[in-house]
């Protein structure tokens, strides 16, 4: 059965899985669905709509599901939250709902670890596998890839896109869009190479790192513009299909890229 302490607060329109756990003075309100083996800290605030999957740990003091801090937002809007599996959102993280205009959805991944404090803005779309450090935010309209890493005080402004397997550093707030595969770090951020360490972790050979590392000097080092280092890295990628997802991310980036 459910076990909800006796002082927590649940909706009557909230739906909870059988084996849902929820901790003291937590509160769960109107519109929230929580799938099987969650764990809902003490004081945490699920907020709907929002629909939360299977083995997620909140943990105590997160806000998850509140109103965008978005001027434009107005009360009774279509605005929801949609959090994956096997996601660890640890204690003061922040995740408002989309608004209409941005689309209407605030999107979470599955086995994405937020740590204390993290701030995922309205309308975002956060892949899988993300992990945001300590203090780490991204503003309204971002869109964070798969096996992505933001080091703690890392921040992402409004609409940028970080591309699959990139860091970014400490302290570092980039306001254009960082390619998959590059470490940027420094303020202000600058790429600084490949996140070499990141692929090694992913199962990258050494020959695909040594790929990437090509097309990364191609894309910075050899003074093209973005659509001449589109051109030179597509003439490879027949061959080194790990050169895929960083073509399409370079041909469609539309804030430009972080140089």
């Amino acid at each position: 059965m459910t076990a909800i302490h006796p002082t927590a607060v649940v909706s009557s329109r909230a739906r909870l899985a059988a084996d849902v756990r929820v901790g003291p003075y937590a509160v769960i309100g109107a519109g929230v669905e929580i799938g099987n083996d969650c764990e809902i800290g003490s004081h945490a605030v699920v907020e709907g709509p929002t629909r939360m999957g299977a083995r997620n740990v909140v943990h105590p003091h997160a806000a998850i599901g509140r109103d965008p801090q978005d001027r434009k937002f107005q009360p009774g809007e279509a605005s929801r939250l949609e959090i994956g599996d096997g996601n660890t959102i640890r204690e003061f993280v922040t995740i408002n709902r989309g608004t209409e205009a941005g689309g209407g959805v605030t999107r979470i991944g599955n086995g994405c670890w937020l740590m204390a404090s993290a701030h995922i803005a309205h309308d975002c779309i956060v892949g899988d596998d993300v992990v945001m450090a300590n203090f780490a935010s991204v503003a309204g309209h971002v869109q964070v890839g798969n096996h992505v890493t933001m080091a703690g005080f890392a921040g992402a402004h409004q609409f940028c896109r970080i591309g699959d397997y990139s860091f970014v550093g400490i302290y570092s707030g980039v306001t254009r869009d960082v390619p998959p595969y590059v470490l940027v770090a420094g303020q202000p951020p600058k790429p600084r190479g490949v996140n070499v360490t990141g692929l090694r972790r992913h199962g990258f050979s050494a020959g695909q790192r040594a790929n990437i590392e090509r097309a990364y000097r191609t894309l910075y080092r050899r003074g093209l513009s973005r659509a001449e280092a589109v051109e030179a890295i597509a003439e490879s990628a027949g061959e080194q299909p790990e050169l895929d997802r960083l073509i399409r991310f370079l041909a469609e980036s539309g804030r430009g890229l972080l140089r």
